[in-house]
């Protein structure tokens, strides 16, 4: 089944890394990385150019429009 297969009601279109994704209208930043299959500790993420800290992913909607980025953080230094 496909994430648009199981949304009731209206719907927002986002693009992640180049992909368009068909959501729910109260989808979190966190249930959209749970979807395609993230792991929290092993993606950054950024919405709109702007990095969101995992702790505000639960809290962070998405809305129609929103360009999603998803990548392997940067460690060391």
């Amino acid at each position: 089944m496909s994430p648009a297969d199981s949304i009731d009601g209206p719907a927002v279109t986002v693009n992640v890394n180049g992909e368009t994704q068909l959501l729910g209208a109260e989808t979190c930043l966190a249930e959209l990385l749970r979807r395609l299959g993230h792991e929290p500790e092993s993606v950054a993420v950024a919405v709109n150019g702007d990095f969101v800290p995992r702790a505000s992913r639960c809290s962070r909607i998405l809305r129609h429009g929103d360009q999603v980025a998803c990548f392997k953080p940067i460690v060391g230094g």
